[in-house]
């Protein structure tokens, strides 16, 4: 079991933790981790472990593991692994982090622009984008950019709560993604509130408030299908 540090706090750039298991690929699973793991649509962090003797190890990415409490830290290939037990600090790269904080928070408000179901998404660094179920119409790039950029600017705050497995099964239109589900198993989930805009359970690491997202821009509006239409944005940087 790895306990999330990310998941109460996502503004946390390090910590220290121990080696509890390196699995037979080289996976390095911690007590506990500051590393988001590939999941609903974000990338797992990358960054670094380092040991209490100085060296360093790269870690590629983090993804989930066998149990929903497991993350495991993938480190880029030919280094030194470290030993069960070994104390390290793990620090993730923080400027990509906060990058996919601030889109995945917008994320949100272009689900609130537009309230229709969501089909897929995926968060990067700078861009990201939502699928919509979505019958023929015409979406106006310049109007959702102006909508979001509204939300962005009144300094919404972004706040985090936790319901119920079946607090959740009575309200099942807080589920706004039609082919990903919250995780279940632990008994409860993760609710993120963007203050009079949005309520949905996520997972992801998200800013405090929408100021922290930037401008933005609708890149382009795409048809996937008869009734998919898929809006991408990036920062206007």
């Amino acid at each position: 079991m790895t306990t999330p540090i990310f998941r109460e706090d996502s503004y946390q750039k390090s910590c220290s933790a121990v080696v509890v298991e390196i699995n037979d690929r080289g996976g390095i699973v911690l007590d506990q981790t500051v590393f988001y793991p590939t999941g609903g649509g974000q990338p797992g962090d990358k960054g670094i472990l380092t040991l209490k003797d100085g060296s360093r190890l790269e870690i590629a990415t983090a993804i989930k593991g066998t149990t929903p409490d497991e993350i495991i830290h993938v480190p880029i290939e030919d280094q030194s692994l470290p030993s069960i037990g070994d104390q390290v600090t793990a620090e993730i790269d923080w400027q990509s982090r906060y990058r996919f904080m601030r889109m995945h928070s917008c994320l949100h408000l272009l689900s609130a622009v537009l309230p229709y179901p969501v089909t897929g998404g995926q968060v990067s660094d700078g861009k990201g984008r939502l699928d919509f179920d979505l019958p023929e119409a015409t979406l106006d790039k310049q109007e959702i950019t102006a909508k979001l950029n509204q939300l962005i600017n009144e300094n919404r705050v972004v706040s985090s709560s936790w319901i119920t497995d079946e607090e959740l099964d009575a309200k099942p239109e807080m589920v706004k993604t039609m082919s990903v589900q919250p995780p279940r198993g632990s008994g409860k989930i993760r609710l993120i509130k963007v203050d009079g805009v949005d309520l949905q359970p996520c997972g992801g690491t998200h800013i405090k408030n929408t100021s922290e997202i930037g401008p933005v821009l609708v890149r382009k509006i795409e048809k996937k299908g008869r009734q998919n239409r898929r809006v991408s944005l990036i920062f206007d940087e």
